[in-house]
């Protein structure tokens, strides 16, 4: 292995391709081996897991199409040997799979964990003040009528870019909430009509997801009977991601995956505001600890969780204590509008701190590419911000960064038995005459790279 550039060349290399909108990978500095400020453990995930079990029975009553499964809110780990040969890697990077969120039922996308985890506790909480649940009861009881007229009297609001909308509005209003999603104008339509369809109220705000945020946190401020699913602050909707590490380790041991030093596991996860990637690296990271590397992909225009690692750091002296990717001159245009985020969540950040282990760009194109190699390899059908994660191990073996991290944490001789496991994250109800537009652009870039 060629030895890498030094740090400080490293550092000023990705300075330059920040600013200038170029993919790049950058890895945390000094990777801790202790926790952080998070005072949560993995019985905290546990007890996230738990409710969604306690919660099964309604939910298959709720919707069918979660019958075959008892309730369960899940999705498969898939073998990815086609998309593996389509990006032409080499047999030294080991195998590629994914964790296909992009097919989660309900919802739809990787928001329907902490989404819908966030919207089941606080209808728990609510239905036990009321005494419309008492302890080991069937949870079914929340679909008749006294439980529902109280729910009725409730109203539950969060503002998104589209994916958070759609899990918490389906969920919210198929228990009997009045839900209103606040949507930011870079929202896709389709979102929006799927919301309005099912009764929820939607909200549409100029500007960014921030904007959209701090509309509906305001709304719900004095309302005794509003909840508001804070995306950039919930504890709920963290363990709620989180709780996919416990059913993803089965899935790993099911499959014949090991994970230990000789066998590395790799993580890429498409980054937003940041809640749901970082539930997960935390179960992940709880579970199997220094034998997993977690790394999050952000389009190259709304890098907004790089941006905050890298001021955590003493990388951006110049940069505010929460900086957002307006202060290094980016615009947060992308086509991936549930990454279009201007600012990380702080709670996010705070966990991630001693976990994180990188975080790496991705251009649009690079992303509409992936999208069409993985429908033509695989037969998947996915969103363009769902194809992050396929471009990471290309930046970990052949970016200076990614060598450097190799490098540095022994990594190299273990590299052919690793498993490189790609999150995607939404894309089952994209209308398809959306998805072919996605296809025809992603053929396109494909075939100019």
């Amino acid at each position: 292995m060629n030895v890498p550039d030094a740090p400080d060349a490293l550092h000023r290399q990705t300075l330059q391709s920040l600013r200038e909108a170029m993919p790049l990978l950058w890895t945390r500095p000094a990777r801790a081996t202790t926790a952080d400020a998070s005072t949560w453990t993995l019985d905290d995930v546990r007890h996230a897991s738990d409710r969604f079990q306690r919660f099964a029975p309604l939910l298959a009553l709720l919707f069918p199409e979660l019958a075959p499964a008892e309730g369960a809110i899940e999705s498969p780990l898939l073998r990815a040997e086609g998309m593996q040969a389509a990006l032409r890697w080499p047999r030294a990077m080991g195998k590629l799979w994914i964790k296909a969120d992009h097919d989660l039922p309900v919802a739809g996308s990787i928001k329907a964990r902490g989404g819908l985890h966030e919207v089941l506790e606080y209808a728990e909480t609510l239905a036990r003040r009321e005494g419309l649940l008492q302890a080991g009861q069937d949870y079914r009881v929340l679909a008749e009528p006294a439980a529902r007229a109280c729910f009725a009297g409730h109203r539950v609001a969060v503002g998104s870019t589209g994916n958070l909308g759609l899990a918490i509005g389906v969920i919210a209003s198929a228990l009997g909430f009045q839900a209103a999603v606040h949507m930011s104008a870079d929202a896709k339509k389709w979102k929006k009509a799927r919301l309005r369809a099912r009764g929820v109220t939607v909200v549409e705000h100029a500007g960014d997801y921030q904007k959209a945020v701090a509309a509906g946190r305001a709304e719900m401020r004095d309302d005794p009977r509003g909840y508001f699913v804070d995306d950039e602050r919930s504890p709920s909707l963290f363990l709620g991601y989180a709780a996919a590490a416990l059913h993803l380790r089965e899935q790993l041991r099911v499959a014949g995956i090991t994970v230990d030093d000789a066998h590395p596991l790799f993580v890429y996860l498409p980054c937003g505001v940041g809640g749901a990637p970082a539930g997960i690296a935390f179960g992940l990271k709880e579970i199997f600890g220094p034998h997993v590397h977690c790394f999050f992909a952000e389009p190259t225009q709304s890098p907004c969780f790089l941006v905050r690692m890298m001021a955590g750091s003493g990388q951006l002296p110049d940069a505010p204590a929460a900086p957002s990717i307006y202060d290094v001159g980016l615009n947060n245009l992308t086509e991936a509008d549930g990454l279009a985020v201007p600012r990380a969540s702080e709670l996010a950040a705070a966990v991630m701190a001693t976990r994180l282990d990188g975080v790496y760009t991705v251009a649009d194109d690079r992303l509409f590419a992936d999208l069409a190699r993985l429908y033509d390899s695989e037969g998947l059908r996915i969103e363009p911000s769902a194809a992050a994660g396929f471009s990471g191990p290309d930046q970990l073996f052949t970016s200076a960064a990614g060598q450097a991290y190799l490098h540095t944490h022994g990594l190299a001789p273990a590299m052919g038995d690793a498993t490189h496991l790609v999150w995607t994250t939404g894309g089952r109800f994209v209308p398809p005459e959306e998805f072919d537009r996605f296809l025809s652009r992603g053929r396109s870039s494909a075939a100019d790279n």
